[in-house]
């Protein structure tokens, strides 16, 4: 990726910071977008359009290109349909969909002009299995894959590849604030591993380890696909383990 631009997303924490560090270590110059300031990184709202391309505008302007964009900032939400107002439901739609919507609508004319061009939508386990307590949450994650098709076959003819990632629970900063918040937060970490075949949480580093593959040149034939980092959640059933 030496000499390629980057963008990411809620870059300055979680996830995000290990996706900025991992293709930064391949040698893209990233620009992470955020509520909070980092290194070489803007301030920037996704929820704003303004603000998102006076963003995009400022790096293209800084660096001369284009060439990634990671769509990694979400908010999460927890309860069943029957426990958030419609307030709740708008606030995640429009920071975990039309977010992503906003910077690659930005970016895109200069994705264009880029020789290896590449979005990547980070998703969820949540877009395609069922989980207790994830309506809304689900729902934005399951909209922004399906966006993610749509995308890829939108602009396959314009040389962009997009695709996305489907994330475990990982751990991160936000899942370790849900645990300190329950009354037994090592039975309730112990759970949420043992929802995983893989018996631990994703790390933040292997969900970059996917970004970096699905966002760099040699994945020049893969677009239109998402890939699963879950440890094995999606996709295996296991037997109990015995006693």
């Amino acid at each position: 990726m030496q000499g390629l631009i980057a963008v990411v997303t809620g870059g300055a924490s979680g996830i995000g910071a290990a996706i900025t560090e991992r293709l930064r270590a391949d040698g893209a110059f990233v620009v992470p977008f955020d509520l909070v300031s980092s290194e070489q990184g803007l301030v920037v709202d996704i929820g704003d359009d303004a603000a998102v391309r006076a963003a995009v505008d400022q790096v293209v302007e800084c660096h001369g290109r284009l060439d990634i964009v990671v769509n990694n900032a979400g908010i999460s939400s927890v309860g069943s349909i029957e426990d958030n107002p419609d307030e709740e439901w708008h606030r995640a739609f429009d920071v975990n969909v039309l977010g992503a919507v906003r910077v690659t609508r930005a970016a895109l004319p200069h994705l264009r002009r880029s020789p290896c061009a590449s979005v990547v939508n980070t998703c969820s386990i949540a877009a395609s299995v069922g989980l207790p307590q994830r309506a809304v949450y689900g729902a934005t994650k399951g909209a922004l894959l399906a966006l993610t098709l749509q995308m890829a076959a939108d602009h396959l003819a314009d040389g962009v590849r997009v695709n996305a990632v489907n994330p475990g629970t990982a751990d991160t900063p936000w899942v370790q604030r849900l645990l300190a918040a329950t009354d037994d937060p090592v039975a309730a970490r112990e759970a949420l591993e043992a929802r995983q075949p893989s018996g631990r949480l994703v790390s933040a580093g292997e969900v970059a380890e996917a970004v970096a593959y699905l966002a760099g040149p040699g994945a020049r034939s893969t677009t239109g696909t998402s890939l699963a980092v879950d440890g094995g959640m999606a996709g295996l059933r296991l037997p109990p383990a015995r006693g």
